[in-house]
């Protein structure tokens, strides 16, 4: 995947709507969970195979992923 013209950072988000991306490069995420009132901030640098295919499901919207704005990001990460 060729991602030297995507824009970064990306926003997605899972189907379950309480796991939050934002995707910083091609091998860089962070991640936010929602569980009940606690908020889970994970960062991931992919380096592994199976890291970097999902950076790149997440950035072809591949399902169960969908894309959000930043908006929607901040909105819901700032519980």
């Amino acid at each position: 995947m060729n991602d030297k013209n995507t824009d970064f950072p990306q926003y997605r988000k899972l189907s379950n709507d309480k796991t939050f991306y934002k995707i910083l490069s091609d091998r860089l995420f962070e991640e936010v969970q929602l569980m009940g009132s606690k908020v889970l901030h994970y960062s991931v640098e992919a380096k592994q195979y199976p890291e970097i295919l999902k950076i790149q499901d997440m950035l072809q919207a591949e399902s169960p992923y969908s894309i959000i704005s930043e908006e929607e990001f901040t909105l819901k990460t700032q519980l």
